[in-house]
């Protein structure tokens, strides 16, 4: 099952296919043919291939023309690697086949590792077997991935901010990487800002979280502006929250008590730690879950 991590690496793409491309030109130096844009795709595969095969991501960049539909110049599949997987060496080249033969344009494959040890072994060449034919898989590990330390910059790139936080939070840049990236954020429209905030807490390990927030609220120069500050504080008491739901939940288990469905939201989407902790101490004694809304 893929991890919250990997899926929010997944939807930068999805936020903003250009992203893709940015990578290979800039951080990998592939050269890329002229296009007028660059869109997701189905990351199905399975069209033309009787296996079932499913990219990450597939990203699409194409041409305008005068007198037809936009001509579709380059095809990239995009997948997140986060460990060594054996079987990728065989259905990798498969991605590219089958979406080549779909899109009827060149295909090419870019694998995102947060890790430096996965993207070493993530970049060793594929034989195909036929002479001549050897894949080399396009690799953007930590290396790859620009630091990004200035709030500006993160808030023209927010999805790169995203990454670079991802691939160096356990930097010592890290803080001013997370800090780059939650002043940015707070000048973006305030739901999108949310997302890609809400996105890199939950792609970091608690641990790592903690840890760079430690940082930052020890650190003699001030790293976080008000709003980031008081989303760091929001995240934690979120987590607090969740962790005093699950004992809730724990306990009306242990007692052999259903949940139902309205109950289970109430709970879960309840932020107040007053009547969170009423009703942990409410569910060793109530009759019923239902009867916790109206403590």
């Amino acid at each position: 099952m893929p991890s919250i991590q990997h899926e929010a690496i997944v939807r930068l793409f999805h936020e903003r296919p250009q992203l893709a491309a940015e990578l290979l030109a800039e951080s990998l130096h592939v050269t890329l043919p002229r296009y007028d844009h660059a869109a997701v795709e189905t990351g199905d595969l399975t069209a033309v291939t009787p296996a079932e095969l499913r990219a990450d991501s597939v990203v699409v960049l194409t041409r305008e023309r005068a007198d037809a539909r936009p001509t579709p110049v380059l095809a990239i599949v995009v997948e997140v690697q986060r460990s060594p997987d054996p079987d990728k060496r065989w259905s990798w080249p498969m991605y590219l086949v089958s979406l080549r033969t779909r899109m009827k344009c060149p295909s090419i494959l870019l694998v995102i590792c947060p890790d430096v040890k996965v993207a070493h072994w993530s970049r060793q060449p594929i034989g195909l077997g036929h002479p001549g034919l050897i894949l080399s898989p396009l690799v953007a590990g930590p290396t790859d991935v620009p630091v990004i330390v200035d709030p500006l910059e993160a808030a023209d790139d927010p999805e790169l901010a995203v990454l670079s936080v991802i691939a160096h939070a356990t930097t010592p840049e890290g803080p001013d990487i997370l800090n780059a990236l939650l002043t940015a954020v707070h000048k973006l429209d305030p739901d999108r800002g949310a997302r890609y905030a809400d996105m890199v807490r939950a792609a970091l390990p608690n641990q790592i979280w903690e840890h760079l927030e430690n940082l930052m609220q020890t650190e003699p120069r001030e790293f976080l502006s008000d709003w980031a500050r008081d989303n760091v504080a929001k995240g934690r008491a979120q987590g607090e929250a969740i962790g005093v739901a699950k004992s809730i939940f724990g306990v009306l288990s242990a007692r052999g008590l259903d949940v139902p469905d309205d109950v289970r939201a109430a709970i879960d989407e309840c932020s107040d730690p007053e009547r969170l902790d009423a009703w942990v101490l409410a569910a060793v004694t109530v009759e019923s879950a239902r009867d916790l809304l109206n403590i």
